[in-house]
Parts: C-alpha cells; structure tokens; sequence
C-alpha cells in the first residue's frame, strides 16, 4: 500500500509542476519552476510519515522544495481539491513554498525563508511544553511530537545550530528532524562526508542520531559472500561519482563496479546476473527510498521516547525521474517528451492525469480503505488542525506609571514599571498576567524587564533554585526557574528570538491556548534576526517586540549600538504594526492596544520602539484614539497656518523648544506628536485605494491632521531614525516637507554633541523652519 502511495505521489508532484509550466497558459513567457527532482527525493519519505507514523496531534514543517508533495499528499487524504493542484504558483492558487496564511490550515509552519521552518519545530516543542506546564491548554489534545523533513542543504544556515543549542539549554523534547541526504544543493554537489562532521554537533546537543543509509535490496546484497566489498565501494565513493553514475544509468554502475570489483567472486555473483536496469536500482536502493527501511527506523524511535533526534536518510536527487543525480537537476525540469515517457511508465492515460489511483496496480477499494484508516487521517479536533482559543480580558487601562518628582522618565524605564505592575497581578489584571510571557536574548536586565521576572520567574522544565539567593548573596535579581515561570530566556541570537516569537504567537492556532508574548532586544539587533522577524510576521504570528534602548540617543554607545533604518522597516513590514511613543502616557495606551490588537482576528504583531533617554513627562489627557492612529497635535494650528513642527520619539524636548521659540515667530503654528509613522502612513494608502473605488471614501486620519495646515505649508518633522519615515508627508496634502532625521553611522558622544552633529537639536529645527519659511 505504501509502495503504491509513494508511486502516486511520485507522479503527482511531478505532474503539477509539468501542468504549471506546459500546459497552463503562460501569460507572461516567465519560468514558472517547481522543483521536480526535489520532490522525487522526498516522496518515500513523505509516504512513510504521513501514511504510516504521522498522528493528527503532530506538526510539520516540510522543506520548501517539497511543496507539491505536501499538496499531492493532501490531495489523497481528501483535505486538497483537485482543481488547486492545478493553480501551483498561480494567482489566488497554491504556493511554491508550504504557507500557513495562503495555502490554509493544513500547512502548520511556514517554510520558504530555508531553516527557518526547521528550527521553527524545536521551538514549538518549547511552546507546547509552557503550555502544557502551565495547564493552558485543552485537556484533550494529546502531546504531540514537532517534525521537519529537511532538505540537506539547509543545514548550511547558521540558525540551525543556534537553534540546536539554544534547544540544549531548554531540554526540549519531542523533535524529529528528518534529513533528505541528497547531497546536491542549486549549484553543486555536497561535499563528501560533510554528515560526519554534523553528526558529531547533533549528538553534542543532546540528540539521538539515526542514519539511513541503505535500503533492504542492498542490505541483502552486502549480506552475500564478499558483499563486504560493495558496502566499502559504495562507502568510499564520492557524493559527485555516485550522482554521475546514478544519472548514466546500470552500464555506467557495471563498468565502474567491474573495474575495480570484478576480480571479486561474490560482486560478480552479485552483479552478473542483473539486467542494467536491475543494476541500476539496485544501487541506487537507498534507505531515503526504502519505505520498508523508513517505517521501521521511524517506528523503533518512536518506541524510544521523546528524545529529539535527526534521521539522516540518504537520497537520490529526481529520484525515478530522468535526470536523477545529474547535477544541474535542482531547477530542472522534464521536457514534454520526458513527461510522455515518464506518463507511459507511470501507466497514466491522457485525459486521467489527476486521477487518484490512476496507474496503480492495488485495487482502489483497499487503497481507499486503506487512506480511510491512516492515523493522521482523522482530524486532530472539530474545528480542524487550525485552532482557536478565547480572548484574554484586558483592562481598559493599565496601570499609570509612578513618576519620579522632576518628572523626567524615559520611555524603557516606563515600559518596565507597567510589565511590573502587570506582573504583580491583582484581580483585574490576573488574567491578563497569567497569559503574557516573556522572552529576550539574554538583554532582559538591560530591556528593564527584570522586575516582571522577579515577580513571575523563568521558565524551566526542571525546577532549578537560584544559587545566588540561596547562598544570601545580594541582587537586584530573584530569577528562580521552574514550570511555572513566565520568561523564557535565550542566549544571544536574535534569529533565535524572533523564532521562539513566532513559535508563542502562533499557540492559539496550534496548541489551543492563547499567549501574549512580548520579546525584548536592542533596537539596532532587530537586523540581525530580521529574516527570522519576517518568517514570524508571514506566519501570522502575534506578539509584542519592543526595541530599546534605539538611535543617537544612546549617545556613549556609539555607532554599532545606534540604529538608524529600524523606523523604515517598521512601516514596511507587513503584518507588524509600528511605534515610537514619547512619553510615558503614551506608551500606556499603545502598550494596552498591543495586548489587545494582538488577539484580533484582523490584528497582527506589534513593534514598540523605545529610548533609554529620559524626557519630562507632561500632565495632560490624551485621546486614546489618535494615539493609536499614529499622531495627534500636542498643539493645534490655527487655520491656514504656515508651518508646524512634527517629532517623533525622544527628540520630543528639542522639538518643544523649538516650537516655543517659533511661535513667537508664527503664532499660528503647529506642534505634530507623531506616535507611528507606520499607522499613519498605512491609513493613507487604504484611503487612497478606497478613493480609486468610487466617491464617498473616508479621509485618513493624517489628512484629518494635515488638513488646517494651509495648502502650500511647510512641516518640518524631527526623529532620531532615517528621516524617510516623514518625507512622504508633504505627499498627502501637497505641503513642503523638510525631514531631519538620521542617515548615516553614528558615534560616541554625549546628546547635545550628537543632536548637534547630526541636526536634531534645537538650533537645526530652528534652521530648518526659516529655510522652509523663506522658501515659502
């Protein structure tokens, strides 16, 4: 049954890519691809899992290359509809890559960005785990075990091996990496026994390692007199002869085996009696292949336990296809007289293309009976493999932050004293306590983040004291870890971050239980886990990152500390909401929308982006609203003004002072609080697209703002970040736009030199209004 299931998928995948390039219309005359031989490699593989060992409680993370296997698979366990197989790469059809968001809730992680989705399982495990701990979840959702099938060229991204051994530290459990040995990468082959050498880091980190190197014809083989002597060949030939030789053929085998084996009695026993083809798979019957050989490893280590291990199965690259091992086969694909040969050998009529069992020698009563009983199969609940969980009450504020008597407060400190006050729970702020947990590569201290853990602890599977304070030696921090703790700490690697983000994000949908993560690290890192930051927003994933301490403000730092582009990629980042409050009361209001947006089913994650420099902090009332918009006037303009100052985060003194002195000037003026670039910008485009729809479209809330200015007035906008973040202002209402901002390296110094140096300070705003004035 199994062997017969392969032969389909085998089939499938390779027929839904050949329909998407010749024979869907082609509009555009572009390569559509998809990565036939890739495919092959995998579909024993595939079979083996999820027809056999798979149960609707685990979750996969397939290689990106294997997309059309995963969909094929689907597709015979009636959870695909024939008519998408027929859209791959299509538009409104299925992805070249398994996604969550566009190919719907059968694909449980993401995984086009390479690496990514591998080590996305390990920390899934984790989550699964907290929230197992925790007692969070449903009661009757079983364990289940996080699997990734692994191209083997993806174990050349580094953040695999920051994953294995931030997975060291945490002890997880529960993970199975399932390696596709095909040794061929896009450009060449594998270098010979690079897996030594790996094998070597996953045992390392704890893992148990499981080679599959050879299927049972071959196991038989060298089970025969002198069949000793074909193993050590095979062993000792190079991954670049052995794709050669697999993709000429069994003359190439024999040739090759008879010169250097040939005088062996018990190899020509062995080989004299096949025919070429024979030969040829034969030695091409690797355990990668073997469904026989896979089953049974899969099985035996499921019987194990639950320690992580790494199946190393050993493939061919266009397994069954015609240019097997050819090492140009990555984007290769079959030409239309390749497919009538490969169709004829398939067994498939025209016209029956995607027929399920069409060419297959099983009857299709015991096949369907058969997929019937597949234990991953049956639905994993009611409502399918993608999850749901119930909101989690927040309070209409948070608590107000206690500041110091000259009421001066930065905004990180600020953001500190309210996850404190969150964290000392409290009835109305209990529920939402007990569903945050927290995260930071190993810059939780310096994020203003240890209070919350001194209240709440960390996260642990195994209850371990604090050595410092049972041994009575004094510290600001009393970090006991145990099941129970609510900060999860990680060593320093933001890819690492952003995964274990993505992985708490998405426990609603995968593990039934909602969380609120909020992850801390230094704004001018966030570049440095950006790929795993994108990968987590693609996902849909929802928490809370907070950046800080950010920009020239960080002054002695210098100029690897001082972020510029972070502003720029907030509002370019899909699926992430961006903000840079000012003041203390501002972030108040944006930190409670986090909690709150994060849970909404059109929500996303949110991006706070902080400072460490401390600004007064106004007594006032804010409009909630306008703050969330993303801007609002600290001081309106009158009526057709000429000018107005806008300012974005802790430039804020500057830009008051600024405006003081203006006023005297231009009594008129007007003083713009910017709290999001991002929201605001974001809305205008949605109004713009629905003004293309037809009249009546609603102003967005920056053309409500912009709106008193007169037509031809200049902004002059301030923040300490890459001023293009303001530029397209002066886009909305026509008005002249003078962006000061940050635009290259920084550099030590304290605030007023670098404001200074810099143009932020009080003098360059200043400038920058009389030009514009006269310009006027």
């Amino acid at each position: 049954m199994l062997r017969a299931l392969e032969r389909k998928l085998l089939w499938l995948s390779a027929w839904t890519i050949h329909h998407a390039n010749h024979i869907r219309p082609n509009r555009d005359g572009l390569k559509v691809g998809g990565h036939q031989a890739s495919s092959a490699s995998v579909a024993a593989i595939m079979t083996a899992l999820y027809f056999d060992i798979l149960r609707p409680q685990d979750r996969v993370a397939v290689k990106p290359h294997a997309g059309p296997v995963f969909h094929a698979v689907n597709y015979l366990l009636g959870r695909q509809e024939r008519e998408k197989l027929s859209t791959l790469r299509a538009f409104g059809g299925i992805q070249p890559y398994p996604s969550r968001v566009k190919d719907g809730p059968e694909v449980d992680f993401s995984t086009g960005s390479v690496g990514l989705g591998v080590a996305m399982t390990s920390f899934a495990a984790l989550v699964q785990d907290y929230v197992r701990l925790h007692e969070l979840g449903r009661p009757e959702l079983p364990h289940g075990r996080h699997v990734a099938i692994v191209g083997d060229a993806e174990l050349d991204e580094g953040n695999i091996y920051e994953a294995l051994l931030e997975g060291w530290k945490h002890d997880i459990r529960d993970v199975w990496w399932v390696v596709d040995y095909n040794r061929q990468s896009l450009d060449s082959v594998v270098p010979d026994r690079l897996f030594g050498r790996i094998e070597g880091l996953f045992r390392d980190m704890g893992w148990n390692v499981v080679t599959l190197k050879y299927g049972r014809k071959l196991e038989a083989a060298f089970a025969r007199p002198e069949g000793e002597h074909l193993r050590r060949w095979i062993d000792d030939c190079p991954n670049s002869l052995y794709a050669a030789l697999t993709f000429q053929g069994g003359a190439a085998w024999r040739s090759a085996l008879l010169a250097e084996l040939g005088r062996i009695p018990g190899i020509r026993a062995i080989i004299d009696p096949l025919t070429d083809e024979e030969l040829g798979a034969l030695m091409t019957n690797l355990g990668g292949h073997d469904v026989e050989t896979l089953t049974e490893a899969f099985r035996a280590q499921e019987a194990a336990g639950d320690q992580p291990t790494c199946f190393i199965a050993y493939t061919v690259k266009g397994m069954g296809l015609p240019f097997a091992g050819h090492k140009d086969n990555h984007a290769g694909l079959m030409t239309k007289e390749q497919m009538q040969a490969f169709r004829e050998e398939m067994r498939i009529r025209p016209g029956h293309e995607w027929d399920l069992f069409e060419g297959l020698e099983v009857p299709e009563a015991e096949l369907r009976a058969f997929l019937a009983q597949v234990p991953f199969a049956k639905p994993l609940t009611p409502e399918g493999r993608s999850l749901a969980a119930p909101y989690v009450p927040v309070p209409e504020r948070l608590p107000a932050v206690r500041l110091p008597p000259n009421r001066t407060l930065s905004t990180q400190a600020a953001f500190g004293e309210l996850m404190a006050e969150i964290g000392r729970g409290g009835r109305e702020m209990a529920p939402l306590a007990e569903r945050v947990v927290t995260t930071s590569p190993d810059v939780t201290v310096s994020t203003n983040l240890g209070p919350w853990v001194n209240r709440r602890g960390i996260f642990d599977r195994h209850l371990k004291n604090d050595v410092f304070r049972d041994a009575k030696v004094a510290s600001a921090q009393r970090w006991g870890m145990s099941p129970k703790g609510q900060h999860i700490e990680l060593g320093i690697a933001e890819q690492n971050l952003f995964l274990v983000l993505g992985a708490l994000g998405l426990a609603d949908r995968m593990h039934g239980a909602r969380l609120l993560p909020v992850g801390t690290v230094y704004d001018p890192f966030v570049n440095r886990g950006l790929d795993a930051l994108i990968y987590a927003c693609y996902q849909d994933a929802r928490f809370l990152l907070v950046s800080t301490p950010s920009g020239l403000s960080l002054a002695p730092e210098g100029g690897q500390h001082q972020s510029v582009n972070t502003p720029l990629i907030g509002m370019a980042q899909d699926r992430l909401v961006a903000y840079e409050p000012a003041h203390a009361d501002e972030l108040a209001i944006l930190l409670r929308h986090a909690f709150h947006h994060m849970q909404q089913p059109d929500g996303s994650a949110v991006w706070l982006r902080l400072s460490t420099r401390g600004v007064p902090q106004p007594a006032r009332s804010l409009d909630p609203a306008a703050v969330i918009e993303g801007g609002y006037w600290a001081v309106p303009p009158d009526e057709g003004a000429r000018i107005a100052i806008a300012y974005q985060g802790p430039v804020a003194p500057e830009a008051w002072a600024a405006f003081e002195a203006l006023r005297e000037e231009e009594p008129g003026a007007g003083l713009l609080a910017i709290t999001s670039p991002d929201r605001l910008h974001d809305g205008w485009l949605k109004a713009r697209h629905a003004a293309r729809q037809g009249p009546g479209a609603a102003l967005s809330p920056v053309e409500r703002l912009l709106a008193p200015l007169a037509t031809g007035a200049a902004i002059v906008s301030v923040l300490d970040g890459h001023p293009a973040a303001h530029s397209w202002l002066g886009a909305v209402r026509g008005q002249r736009v003078v962006p000061l901002g940050v635009d290259r390296f920084g550099q030590s110094g304290d605030i007023p030199s670098l404001y200074r140096e810099y143009g932020l300070d009080t003098d360059a705003i200043l400038d920058a209004c009389a030009q514009a004035l006269l310009k006027g």
